[in-house]
C-alpha cells in the first residue's frame, strides 16, 4: 500500500480521536457520557443512527449479496422504513416519560428488576456476538489492504513458524480497529460518538459513490453494459412476491419480517434507543427516526448498485481475477468488494476507502460499547451500587464498563476467523432471534397486564423455546424470528399475567 494511503488512513484515525477528546470536558456526569445532556440536533441524530446501522457488514457484504444474487435485498429498507413510523408513534413516547439511562429500565419499572435485567442481558449478548462479528467483517477488509504494506512481511518474524500468517495480519486488523474505537469512545463518550458518526457517514457515502465512478469507468460499456449485462442475467429483479417462508429476502420477508426486526432494534434496542435520548425533545427524535429511513433506503440502492457493477466487471472483463476469492468452486462475495479496493483503486482514493470502511465500521462498534456501558450501568450497576456515590466514581464505572465490553468483542471477532462464512445473514440472524423477544418485553408494557415480573419473564422464555425449535426443525428463514419471537412473547406474557391475576383473586376471595 503507498505511502498516501497509509497517510490518508492515519489522518482520520487522528482526527476522530482529537474529536473524542474535543468531547472530553464537556462530561460532568455519566448523563452527559451516556445521553450528551440532550443537546444534540435531530439531523445529527438521524445521521448518527444511519451511520450506525451501516456497518462493515453493510458496506461489504450487500455488494456482495447484489454481486451473487440480485437487488431483492432493497426489499428490507421497505419494512425498515415502516416499522420507522409505527416506532416513532407507538414506542418512543414511552422514552419520554421518565429520566432513562437505558431502555430497559422501562421494563423494570412496570414489572420489576429481575425483567428488566432479563432483557437489559439479552441485549448484551446480542450485541456482543452481532457486534464482534461486525467487527471480524471489518478486519478482513484492513487485512487485505494491509498485506500489500511491508507490515505483512514483517509480522512473519513475530509469529510461530506453524501460524499462518494470513491469519496472524487478520488478528491485528481486529485489534487495531478495536483499540481505535476504544479510545475514541472513552474520551468522548455519546457526544463524540454522535458527531463522529455524522462525520464517518459522509466519507463512506463519499467513498462508495467515489469507487462506484472508478469502476464504471473500468467497464468499457458503462452503465449501458451494466443494466443490460444484469438485466439479462435476471439481476435487476427486486420484487420477489413468492409465498414461502423458507426463503430470505422476498416482498413478505422484508416488509412484514424486516419490519418486525427494525421494530426490534431501533424500538427497543438500547444502541438506538440511546440516540433518541440524547434528542432535545420527542419531535426531534421522532423526525430523526423517520428521516434515517428514507437514507437507509438510498445507501441500499447505491451498495446494490455497487454490487452489480462488481458483477459486470468481473465476470465480463477480469473472470481471471476471481480466482483469488473462490474456494471450493464458489466466489466468497463478501470478499469481492475489498479485492477490488485493493487492487484497482488509485493510491489516495484507496486509502479514502479504506477509511470509509474504518468509519462504517467504528461508528457501530463504538455505539455499541457505549450502549452496553450505559446498561451495564443503568440496569446492573446502579441498582447495587447501593449508597449514592460521586459523579467521577460513576464516569470511572463507565468507561471500565466500556473496556469490558471492548474486550468481550474482540473475543468474539477472533472466534469468528474460525466459524464465520456469510457474515451479513450472521449478524442479521442473531439479531432477528433476540430481538423479537427484547420486542416482545417493550410491547408488553403498552398493554395493561398485572405488573409481575413472571409475565416478561416467561414471555421470553416462551419465545425463545419456539425460536429454537423453529430454527432446528423447520427451514423458515431467520428474516420471521422477530415477528415471531415478539408475538410468543407477548401472548405468553399476557397469558401469565392473566394467569397471575387470577390466581391472586383466588387467594382475597379464600
Amino acid at each position: 500500500m503507498p505511502f498516501i494511503d497509509l497517510a490518508v488512513v492515519a489522518m482520520y484515525i487522528a482526527g476522530v480521536i482529537w474529536l473524542g477528546a474535543r468531547c472530553l470536558r464537556r462530561q460532568r456526569s455519566i448523563r452527559d457520557y451516556f445521553l450528551t445532556g440532550r443537546r444534540v440536533p435531530w439531523w445529527a441524530v438521524a445521521g448518527s443512527i444511519v451511520a450506525t446501522e451501516t456497518s462493515t457488514v453493510t458496506l461489504i457484504s450487500i455488494p456482495g449479496y447484489a454481486f451473487g444474487a440480485d437487488l431483492t435485498f432493497l426489499q428490507l429498507a421497505l419494512g425498515y422504513l415502516a416499522a420507522r413510523v409505527v416506532v416513532a408513534v407507538v414506542l418512543l413516547p414511552l422514552f419520554f416519560r421518565g429520566d432513562l439511562l437505558s431502555a430497559y429500565q422501562l421494563v423494570t419499572s412496570r414489572f420489576g428488576t429481575a425483567a428488566g435485567r432479563a432483557t437489559a442481558g439479552l441485549f448484551l449478548a446480542t450485541r456482543s456476538l452481532a457486534d464482534g462479528f461486525r467487527l471480524f467483517a471489518t478486519g478482513l477488509v484492513l487485512a487485505a489492504m494491509l498485506s500489500m504494506t511491508p507490515l505483512a512481511g514483517r509480522l512473519g518474524d513475530f509469529v510461530p513458524p506453524a501460524a499462518d500468517p494470513a491469519v496472524a495480519l487478520l488478528v491485528v486488523s481486529i485489534g487495531l480497529i478495536a483499540l481505535v474505537t476504544l479510545l475514541y469512545t472513552l474520551l468522548g463518550g455519546m457526544l463524540a460518538v454522535i458527531w463522529t458518526d455524522v462525520i464517518q457517514m459522509v466519507v463512506y457515502v463519499g467513498g462508495a459513490l467515489a469507487a462506484g465512478l472508478i469502476l464504471l469507468g473500468d467497464i468499457p460499456g458503462g452503465w449501458h453494459e451494466v443494466a443490460s449485462r444484469a438485466g439479462a442475467a435476471g439481476k435487476l429483479r427486486l420484487f420477489d412476491f413468492a409465498a414461502d417462508l423458507s426463503r430470505s429476502y422476498t416482498f413478505w420477508a422484508g416488509l412484514v419480517g424486516g419490519g418486525f426486526l427494525t421494530a426490534a432494534t431501533h424500538g427497543a434496542d438500547q444502541m438506538f434507543v440511546q440516540r433518541y435520548l440524547c434528542s432535545r425533545s420527542l419531535a426531534d427524535a421522532r423526525r430523526a427516526l423517520i428521516a434515517s429511513g428514507f437514507a437507509i433506503l438510498v445507501q441500499f440502492a447505491l451498495f446494490l448498485i455497487l454490487g452489480l457493477m462488481l458483477w459486470t466487471y468481473y465476470t465480463a472483463h477480469a473472470p481471471d481475477a476471481l480466482a483469488a476469492i473462490t474456494a471450493a468452486g464458489e466466489v466468497q462475495t463478501d470478499r469481492v468488494f475489498p479485492v477490488f479496493m485493493a487492487t484497482h483503486l488509485p493510491a489516495g482514493l484507496r486509502g479514502l476507502l479504506l477509511a470509509a470502511i474504518l468509519a462504517a465500521a467504528m461508528s457501530t462498534l463504538s455505539s455499541s460499547l457505549n450502549a452496553s456501558a450505559a446498561s451495564t450501568l443503568g440496569d446492573f450497576y446502579l441498582p447495587l451500587s447501593g449508597r449514592a456515590r460521586t459523579e467521577r466514581h460513576y464516569l470511572q464505572a463507565a468507561r471500565w464498563a466500556t473496556v469490558g465490553w471492548c474486550i468481550v468483542q474482540v473475543i468474539v471477532a477472533l472466534a469468528a476467523i474460525a466459524l464465520s462464512r456469510s457474515v451479513v445473514d450472521e449478524v442479521l440472524g442473531i439479531q432477528s432471534f433476540t430481538g423479537g423477544l427484547i420486542l416482545g418485553c417493550a410491547c408488553l408494557c403498552l398493554f395493561r397486564v398485572r405488573e409481575t415480573a413472571a409475565a416478561p419473564l416467561a414471555g421470553m422464555a416462551c419465545g425463545g423455546i419456539v425460536l429454537i425449535a423453529v430454527r432446528l426443525t423447520t427451514s423458515v428463514s431467520w428474516q420471521w424470528y422477530a415477528l415471531i419471537g415478539a408475538l410468543v412473547t407477548v401472548a405468553a406474557g399476557m397469558a401469565t399475567a392473566h394467569a397471575a391475576g387470577r390466581a391472586a383473586a383466588g387467594r382475597e376471595t379464600a
